[in-house]
């Protein structure tokens, strides 16, 4: 079972008691411990994960309406994909000390999975899908108000973060630029993947950047990017 240190340290901090502790237990075991301890007949968190990442969308679309009734769709999707991007769940998990408690397999924990934002990622969408299965979707919401939405009040997640068209915006300022981003590389499993990307403009190579799929890993390497014309 997960730690008890760990279940008081949620009931402290978050004032979060879970009812079925087997719930969370399954949210921080990764898919290499399973595959490690067959014989414990341990679950994943591989489909808390699928549930998490909906219930963590939809929180932060409710509020994202709510708190700004005069924001074009356009402004609130960027300002959602902000929220809810890799570099965002992830450090939310270091925040919460999430990447404390997961349970890995030795060839993982040895690779140095535990620090892997991907890793991190995905761990605070099944956190956040055992929350919704204990609790309902009241409990996500009293979660975000202490970890999210205090960001977002501060406008840590601006609409102006949707890096590929602010890159296209400032390139172009003076005529068409060819932007093209390569995908580099790929590795991890099926359900972890790490990908690598970079983007050329005219030819020449402006920054590189890694995600969780092709669409995030572009975000980040069009924010090197933009850092690099900065410098």
């Amino acid at each position: 079972m997960v730690a008890s240190e760990f279940v008081s340290e949620l009931r402290q901090r978050y004032g979060i008691e879970f009812h079925d502790l087997s719930l969370l237990d399954e949210a921080f075991t990764h898919s290499s411990y399973v595959n490690e301890h067959k014989e414990l007949g341990l679950k994943d968190n591989e489909r808390l994960e699928f549930l998490g990442d909906a219930v963590l969308e939809l929180t932060v679309s409710d509020y994202l309406y709510r708190k700004f009734p005069d924001k074009p769709e356009g402004d609130l999707t960027r300002i959602r994909a902000a929220a809810v991007q890799t570099a965002a769940f992830s450090a939310f998990s270091k925040e919460a000390h999430f990447d404390r408690y997961i349970k890995l397999g030795k060839g993982e924990e040895k690779a140095g999975a535990r620090k892997r934002l991907t890793l991190l990622e995905d761990l605070f969408e099944a956190f956040n899908g055992a929350l919704y299965l204990d609790q309902g979707r009241d409990a996500n919401i009293r979660f975000a108000q202490q970890i999210i939405f205090p960001k977002i009040d501060a406008g840590e997640f601006s609409a102006d973060q949707d890096h590929k068209t602010a890159l296209q915006e400032v390139l172009q300022q003076n005529g068409d630029v060819a932007i093209v981003y390569h995908l580099l590389d790929e590795q991890g499993p099926a359900h972890e993947r790490q990908f690598h990307v970079d983007v050329e403009v005219d030819g020449r190579v402006l920054g590189t950047g890694f995600g969780k799929n092709k669409k995030a890993a572009e975000q980040a390497a069009a924010k090197a990017a933009l850092a690099s014309l900065k410098r």
